[in-house]
């Protein structure tokens, strides 16, 4: 990077750790660090959940997952919308009127103490784990950006986030996310706009739309049934729509978010403006990996876009094989270019045999394509079995370092920074929250006086730092990280959503019940996992209905038990 670049980069850093710890100044009581004093307007609250949910992995995986696989993915939060409509009617009344610091308070005055205590448990495990994938993704861009041993970045930018996650708490939190978004938006728009400026001048943005979806790019929409098709439109409806119930209703890390509103009003607006522009905005970050898929049409990619991995490859001894299949490779990118060339020429002619016969041509080279990245990675595993095969995180990394201008390329990357800073932080406090409230005063019957509670809150957020940190340093093996992340929330919200409902509208059941219908609902989600080939987003559907229906005949068996 130019110094311009680092500049930009260090300078957002800088201002945005340096924002947090000022805003969060203040915060000496539980009302003040872990809820901003209930004060937020429904803008912050909104700019705050969208956030949360949008970190590092968003930006830097999801450009790359469009790139292999178009743009079905957005089918992913098609069910987000309805659900949050559900819970600005539901959730949000019943978390005001209970006053409570996280979800899981209103399960003990729902069911019992064993029940709160299993739901707080699996949002810990899924939470803590999943805030590792946050710090590693940046890390991620450093370690391929510059060669930097990616264990030590991993540390250091935890430690960033830990300084004014501890020190200022969610009032912390919620203020530089506002910061973060306006860094991310910009970052975002400007690398999409250089896109369509690098296009060939013979290329129109209508030419780029045609050929990406005659490519399979725009494939947004997929009405195909199948429960092992991961991006389709029955699982986004549903599946996705049982996930985004569980992630916005009742994991804390998003609950805590609307919990600052300042009356039932704002967090109600919070969450339904979070429902208009989610599906959007996860449509734009997708075109834009679209474009430059289009961009790479008329520029010629790398075989495979990991360049660590690439240069094992070319020291190791299948270096002649990997040399020869580079050559084909880009015969067949020149043949695919020249083909895209003339059928674009040929349409706007209007000699439609001519084009169509262009296209055809163009397909048979793009399948060639195809065939010798999966050779690449066929080498690259007999080179390196233990390597990662999935370059995809790559993809958009290696577009912003090369073809952006000076300043861009900060700026881009400062905007994948403070998605994960963002993200990170929202989820250590959100796991110290529940780890204070839920798990240690609660158990414990121990709570001390508001310095004393705040200096506890603290040491629980650098200690989940830490082993957020930890769980970091194991996740380069985990294949997309935009996947990862997701099917690591689906094992465990379902199970949780389930609770919930059951909590809301089922009156007659008792804690018991729900508690032992909890337990083999996670059972039977794991199984799905470990023994099926269904999309992870049915892990939700699965999880949600196994509560819910063994919770009425559970409940009736102990009542005739008498328990």
């Amino acid at each position: 990077m130019s110094i311009i670049d680092w500049i930009v980069l260090t300078t957002t850093l800088v201002a945005i750790v340096v924002y947090g710890v000022w805003k969060g100044r203040g915060s000496h009581d539980m009302q003040g660090y872990l809820l901003a004093g209930r004060e937020m307007r429904w803008t912050t609250i909104t700019l705050s959940i969208m956030a949360t949910q949008a970190s590092a992995i968003t930006f830097l995986s999801t450009p790359g997952q469009a790139y292999a696989d178009g743009m079905r993915f957005v089918q992913f939060y098609l069910g987000l919308p309805l659900a949050m409509v559900i819970l600005s009617a539901t959730a949000v009344p019943i978390y005001h009127r209970l006053k409570v610091f996280t979800a899981y308070e209103y399960l003990e005055s729902r069911f019992d103490l064993k029940t709160r205590a299993l739901a707080a448990f699996l949002f810990l495990i899924q939470r803590g784990l999943a805030c590792g994938f946050t710090i590693f993704a940046p890390s991620l861009v450093l370690s391929v950006l510059f060669g930097w041993n990616i264990y030590i970045t991993n540390l250091v930018i935890g430690i960033l986030v830990i300084i004014y996650t501890t020190s200022g708490g969610t009032r912390a939190v919620s203020w530089t996310q506002f910061q973060q978004m306006l860094v991310i938006t910009g970052g975002m728009v400007g690398a999409f706009l250089v896109i369509l400026y690098l296009l060939p001048d013979t290329v129109s943005f209508t030419d780029a739309f045609t050929v990406a979806g005659r490519l399979g790019r725009l494939n947004a929409i997929d009405f195909s049934f199948d429960l092992s098709n991961r991006y389709n439109i029955w699982s986004g409806l549903i599946g996705g729509f049982f996930l985004a119930l569980s992630y916005f209703g009742t994991d804390q890390s998003q609950v805590q978010r609307y919990l600052t509103g300042k009356s039932v009003t704002h967090s109600r607006m919070g969450l339904l403006a979070n429902g208009m522009v989610k599906v959007p905005m996860q449509f734009f970050i997708l075109l834009i990996g679209a474009m430059v898929f289009v961009f790479y049409l008329f520029v010629a990619p790398p075989l495979f876009f990991n360049p660590v991995v690439m240069e094992k490859v070319q020291q190791g001894p299948l270096a002649p094989e990997y040399s020869a299949l580079q050559e084909e490779y880009q015969s067949a990118f020149m043949e695919r270019r020249v083909a895209i060339e003339m059928m674009l020429m040929h349409e706007e002619t209007g000699n439609t045999a001519l084009a169509q016969r262009a296209e055809e041509r163009m397909h048979r080279a793009n399948d060639r394509i195809t065939r010798y990245r999966q050779a690449a990675t066929d080498i690259i595993r007999d080179t390196d079995p233990g390597a990662d095969t999935n370059d995809v995180n790559y993809i958009f990394l290696t577009f912003v370092i090369h073809f952006l201008p000076v300043g861009l390329v900060g700026l881009v990357i400062a905007a994948i920074f403070s998605a994960s800073m963002s993200s990170t932080s929202s989820e250590l406090n959100a796991l110290a929250s529940t780890t204070v409230v839920d798990i240690i005063h609660r158990l414990t019957g121990r709570r001390g006086t508001d310095r004393q509670q705040v200096r506890l809150s603290r040491v629980v957020t650098v200690f989940w730092g830490g082993l957020a940190i930890l769980f970091a340093q194991y996740a380069n093996r985990m294949g997309t990280l935009v996947e990862a992340i997701n099917i690591l929330g689906s094992l465990f919200y379902g199970t949780i959503l389930g609770i919930f409902l059951v909590a809301f509208y089922l009156k007659r059941v008792r804690g018991a019940a729900a508690f032992y219908a909890a337990i083999v609902a996670e059972v039977a989600v794991l199984a799905c996992f470990l023994f099926t080939d269904i999309s992870f987003l049915w892990y939700n559907v699965v999880g949600c209905a196994v509560v819910i229906g063994l919770s009425l005949p559970v409940n009736a068996l102990l009542q005739r038990a008498g328990r």
